[in-house]
């Protein structure tokens, strides 16, 4: 494919040769937002360009809010890898994948600009408007890849993305001394945790055990939903957290 005419008008284009058909006929019902992790945003476009390896995305997004696409919408980019929501495992037939140019957490894990931002949250309304996305699908790929990925991370501002318009959020419940569910705790109460994480689409089995997927799934809920301490506790403020989440939806 030697070009083609962005879908995000104010895109530049350069092809990335990382991608395919969408398997099964699908289409596109949730935005990705990952950080590319790499030093400069030059190196991680090259990167996403690169045959060799075998990554990509739809698009990426640097600091100064400059937009390059990489891969038309209607294919599937090479971004999520093993990952899973609503039990779904090929997140790259369904999704929209943006790469927010940030070194990553082992490289200092700096802050977003706003420009960068500001860019993000246009695109991410573009892509929801052309294929009717719901504000509950704009995820991070730490939450359909927990364990595996902790990207975009907890400073990147979710409340920002919700207060324009994208995204879905409620008010981090406060964090209080108390009583908590952690690791090799059995019982009704961690069957109701892992029913209402799985509920909002998290990939956890239901079995009444805190095991390690189960404490792995509850810090990529903190990272996005209560970012300010991600211990992998289910303490009150993250099943409060939690709990209003999932109301706001059914409201």
């Amino acid at each position: 494919m030697s070009g083609f005419l962005p879908d995000e008008p104010s895109a530049e284009v350069r092809v990335s040769p990382n991608f395919g058909p969408r398997r099964d006929v699908l289409k596109p019902d949730m935005i990705v937002l990952h950080y590319t992790g790499m030093a400069t945003g030059a190196g991680a476009e090259a990167w996403l360009c690169d045959p060799a390896s075998e990554v990509s995305s739809h698009y990426l997004v640097h600091e100064n809010g400059h937009i390059v696409q990489m891969v038309r919408e209607s294919d599937r980019a090479w971004h999520a890898g093993k990952s899973s929501w609503f039990g779904r495992t090929d997140i790259n037939s369904c999704s929209v994948g943006i790469e927010i140019v940030n070194p990553g957490h082992s490289l200092g894990y700096p802050g977003f600009p706003r420009r960068q931002i500001e860019a993000v949250i246009g695109l991410c309304k573009g892509i929801a408007a052309r294929h009717a996305i719901p504000a509950m699908r704009v995820l991070a790929h730490s939450d359909v890849a927990p364990g595996r990925k902790i990207d975009p991370g907890e400073k990147f501002p979710w409340a920002a993305l919700f207060k324009a318009g994208v995204g879905h959020l409620v008010p981090a419940a406060p964090i209080r001394r108390g009583a908590a569910l952690k690791a090799g705790e059995r019982g009704a109460d961690v069957e109701a945790l892992q029913s209402m994480l799985a509920l909002y689409g998290y990939g956890v089995e239901i079995s009444g055990i805190f095991d390690h997927q189960t404490q792995i799934v509850v810090e990529a809920f903190q990272r996005h939903f209560r970012p300010r301490l991600i211990d992998g506790l289910a303490d009150g403020s993250t099943m409060r957290t939690l709990q209003n989440l999932l109301a706001s939806v059914s409201g």
